[in-house]
Formats: C-alpha cells, structure tokens, sequence
C-alpha cells in the first residue's frame, strides 16, 4: 500500500496531455493500481475543517486499500473543472471534488465523460456517473442549538456563516430550530461573512455579536471560524466549532464541534471502488449514522452540567428515532 500526495497545482491544463504535465515525479504506478484523484476547495489543506476531513478520509482508505491518491488545491474555482478534467483525462479511477463551489464545474466533467467515476461533497449533480454525498447538516447543527441554548447565561446565541449559499443556511436554520427547541424564548443572532477565508470578518462579526449579547457563538464558515474562536478567547465568551473537531483549537472556550463526517464520506466512496461497487446518486449522512453531531467534549465535559448533556443525549436520541424532525433549509 503506498500513499502518494502530489501537488498538482502545475498540472499541465491541455485536453490530452497527461502524465508530464504533472508538477511533481510520477510515482511507479501498476496497471493493478486503483488511483483517486482529489480537487480541494478553497483554502487547501490546514483548515482545520473541512478539507482536512476529507484528508483524513482519504488517509485512512490508503492504510485499509491498496490505491495511490494524487490532489490539488486551487487556488480559484475557475480552476476546479480543469483539475478534474485532468484526473479523468490521464485515467483516475475515481475523482472526488471537494465542496459545493465544484458543482457546475463536474455537471460539465459528467456531462463529456459519462463512463467516468465521480464523486462530489456537498452538492447534488444528477448524471449516471456522480455519486453524490451530502449531509443532513441542519440535523447535527440542532444539537449544537439546543446545547448553546441550555448554556447560555444572557438568552442571547450568535453564528456566524460563511457565504450566504444554501449549505450553510442548512447550518443556520438547524442551529435556530435547536435554540429555539431548548429555550423558545432565546435570541439567535445571525451574520454572514461573505467569505470562507476571513479569520479578520469572523472576528469582526463574533465581537459585534457578543457586544450585543451573545455569550455563544457557532460558526460555519470554513477558516473565517479561526477568527470567531479568537475573539472567544479574547473576550471570555464560549463558541462552537464545526465540520471538523476543532475543540482542540481553543481547549474550554470551544464548547464542542458540530462534526460533519466528510472523512467518512470519502472513505466510503472510495471503498465501494475498490469493491467494484461504485453507486452513483445520493449518499445521505445525519445524526441517524453518525454522518453528523458532537464532539466527546474532551475539554469541556467539566463545564457542561451533567443535566445539560443528559438533555442533549435525549434530544439525540428522539432525532434519531423520528419523535423530532428538523426542518433543512430547502424545506
């Protein structure tokens, strides 16, 4: 089993130049060999979020498989249709796209090359060749609503979201229907940052929304959230972190993380090629399969009351067996 993480940010852009155009040495790769290629989202690998999830995904399926992966980050989602292109053009296997800025972008990919095999995060593309793996964000986002809710000492929560983009407002309208199950009385504020790579507007917005009451803020906002936890650190009020596990980030003052299981996503994805069991269409992830939720709280399991987090197991469980039903943003 060989892991093989090759920058192709140099990857030579023409229809049908492959192999040389890489920016790196080829590795010795066999007819035998599965090969993943994977085209990031903006901001790459270090988020922290996100795009480390889906990394650890693939880590893991290189220590389980036998497949060597090559990846890109770009730099601008003009970008993203050529880097996939290019993995199917030099004969990848399986190219997953990372993100919902890369839907037009593998519809056209799909579209030129129907017996490719693709995947995508976080967007739905209807072609016979895409699977498709989404989350019921909404569902793990009402978990962390409810525990700021039973946590909040001023009736007042904030988040902060990235771009205003139908995703995210997944993120949002679980976090307010959380809040609001927990405390129907409870302020939600909300503020968007029009960015996933702003740490300085998501301090900006998560200091504003603190002078204005909130004690917890939850971001959704790729690395724009370094800025939230910051500004938590700095003016003593807790927040929540999301996709990844952040907790880490900010020990005590991030109250927990809102996992979104891309790492499990990805792995998945690539198994079912190395089985030959490729699946095109919609691969759904909630709270049901662990696709979303909390962290352990390993830092602040000596801050959150015992009552709350019974509360919050209870709340977990009537997700998980239909006795409450969150409302998505589409919905």
């Amino acid at each position: 089993m060989r892991r093989v993480n090759i920058a192709l940010i140099g990857l030579v852009l023409i229809a049908g130049v492959v192999g040389p155009g890489f920016a790196a040495p080829q590795p010795e790769v066999t007819d035998e060999d599965i090969r993943i290629g994977v085209v990031f989202s903006i901001g790459g690998l270090g988020d922290e979020s996100f795009n480390d999830a889906a990394f650890r995904g693939m880590q893991r399926a290189v220590e389980d498989f036998d497949i060597v992966f090559d990846y890109v980050e770009p730099d601008d989602v003009a970008e993203m249709e050529d880097h996939q292109r290019a993995f199917v053009e030099a004969g990848y296997d399986l190219v997953i796209a990372i993100g919902f800025l890369q839907e037009s972008g593998l519809e056209a990919v799909a579209a030129d090359y129907p017996d490719a095999q693709l995947a995508i995060i976080d967007a739905v593309v209807d072609a016979p060749s895409v699977a498709s793996l989404v989350f019921k964000e909404h569902e793990g986002s009402f978990l962390v609503g409810a525990l700021a809710a039973m946590m909040t000492e001023t009736g007042t929560v904030g988040f902060v979201g990235g771009m205003e983009v139908p995703v995210i407002y997944n993120f949002q309208v679980g976090y307010e229907q959380g809040a609001r199950h927990a405390d129907p009385d409870v302020e939600v504020l909300i503020n968007y940052a029009g960015a996933f790579n702003d740490p300085g507007r998501g301090k900006e917005l998560a200091i504003s929304q603190n002078a204005r009451g909130a004690d917890i803020v939850y971001h959704a906002a790729g690395g724009t959230g370094m800025g939230v936890f910051e500004a938590a650190q700095e003016q003593g009020f807790y927040a929540i972190g999301v996709d990844s596990d952040q907790d880490h980030i900010a020990p005590g003052t991030i109250l927990t993380s809102m996992l979104k299981r891309v790492d499990v996503a990805v792995y998945n994805v690539v198994g079912d090629v190395v089985r030959g069991e490729f699946r095109a269409g919609v691969h759904e992830f909630g709270v049901a399969d662990d696709g979303v939720g909390t962290t352990d709280f390993t830092y602040t399991e000596d801050i959150i009351p015992r009552e709350v987090m019974d509360r919050l197991a209870e709340i977990k469980q009537q997700i998980v067996d239909g006795q409450i039903e969150v409302a998505s943003a589409h919905d």
